[in-house]
């Protein structure tokens, strides 16, 4: 416990702070680009891109072991990785744009075939007995503790410059998610564009593969930006969200697998940013489901309040135990249901609110406030006051023109 306080506190020595710095940075990185992703329809396709990187990312090892005899420098990988991610991404488009495969079949396919091929490789890795292949195998999963300085300081970096080119971006790349045609009119390259995205994705993608690993990189594009989603409905402001949470659950968890030596990185960010997504999902103000229940039953006791002072106007008897308790809780009936002072000048004033709606109702007909508020929102907390008062003037005219008609019949 103190070794992972220490860690989380920047005291556990300099190359763990920098790894979790890094890894924090390449969860920033990786919220905001998912938000795109996310956005654009495309979260498998970072699935595929990162099981493509295994066929390069072997290749390279083994390229680089027959030459120098040490497979494992890291940019050398990292470029192998982004080559073959680029070619399984680039086949995903080709597939889905030419032929009558839909997305995600293309997907699955080029996912299975590149992994598949990235495996063989790794069989190959593990006969040719050099270049100390048992350092490939962190790339599955991720490996925090045995990632020296310049690997986290090369990973830090890569994602600083991801999360700029991502920032710099957001403009165009919020336009190409919500409407092509609209980006296209307004001057957007959408072709370009979206190639920067994939590229955006790709960086993501080869940069996290030391701290989260080929299986896993998937979950740290979408998990933030879906546990964004419930906090705002603001396309700016979830990826601000996204990249928070991409940032605390790759802190946290690197911190965690630095402490423990024997836990995966990747495994534990990916569980670090779960228990984010649990806590969004239930607590979030906007979309979380205790807010959702909390508004339900807020909604469901306007309903019935509403429902219950009009049948007290009309005289009606009321049968439904939750209307009496709404009722007797704000004081309009007494246990017997007979209705109080208050309660009746409640009901009246819901008697005069209802018929403000009607008369509303017959001068707008085609006014969606009246489908949506009315039985539910008294006039004044939907219309403008203006049109209140208007409203107003004229039942108060309509009152007083049925009080003169009797008499003009006797």
């Amino acid at each position: 416990m103190n070794a992972l306080f220490e860690a989380l506190l920047m005291q556990a020595g300099f190359n763990t702070a920098l790894v979790c710095i890094g890894a924090a940075l390449l969860g920033a990185a990786a919220g905001g680009v998912g938000t795109f992703i996310l956005l654009r329809r495309r979260s498998l396709a970072s699935d595929a891109a990162g099981h493509a990187t295994l066929p390069g990312l072997t290749a390279a090892f083994i390229i680089m072991a027959w030459l120098t005899g040490d497979g494992r420098w890291m940019p050398a990988l990292m470029v192998g990785a982004a080559i073959s991610a680029g070619l399984g991404l680039a086949a995903v488009h080709a597939l889905a744009a030419r032929t009558r495969l839909p997305e995600e079949a293309a997907i699955g396919a080029v996912l299975s075939v590149f992994f598949g091929a990235g495996v063989v490789l790794m069989t190959v890795v593990q006969v040719i007995g050099t270049g100390g292949q048992a350092g490939i195998a962190t790339y599955l999963l991720g490996s925090a503790a045995g990632m020296l300085r310049h690997e986290a300081a090369l990973i830090a970096a890569m994602a600083f410059a991801t999360a700029v080119a991502a920032f710099l971006l957001r403009r165009p790349l919020t336009m190409l998610c919500f409407d092509e045609d609209f980006a296209a009119m307004n001057g957007v390259a959408v072709r370009w564009i979206d190639l920067a995205l994939s590229a955006l994705l790709l960086a993501v993608v080869v940069t996290g593969l030391k701290v989260v690993g080929l299986v896993l990189s998937v979950a740290l594009s979408i998990i933030p930006p879906v546990a964004a989603r419930f906090w705002t409905n603001r396309v700016h402001h979830m990826v601000i969200v996204a990249a928070a949470i991409g940032a605390t659950g790759g802190y946290v968890g690197a911190a965690v697998s630095s402490a423990a030596h024997n836990l995966p990185t990747g495994a534990v960010i990916v569980l670090t940013l779960f228990t984010l997504f649990i806590v969004s999902l239930l607590f979030a103000p906007a979309r979380g489901l205790l807010a959702g229940v909390w508004r339900h039953q807020v909604f469901r006791r306007r309903v019935h309040r509403r429902q219950g002072l009009l049948a007290l106007a009309r005289g009606e008897a009321i049968y439904d135990g939750f209307t009496l308790r709404v009722l007797r809780s704000a004081g309009w009936i007494r246990r017997d249901g007979v209705p109080t002072q208050t309660g009746r000048r409640a009901a009246r004033e819901a008697a005069r609110d209802e018929a403000l709606w009607a008369l509303h109702r017959q001068r707008q007909p085609g006014d969606g406030a009246f489908r949506y508020y009315h039985r539910v929102m008294p006039i004044r907390a939907v219309l403008p006051p203006d049109v209140v008062r208007d409203l107003e003037r004229q039942f108060d005219l309509a009152d007083v023109a049925a009080a003169r008609e009797p008499r003009r019949g006797a």
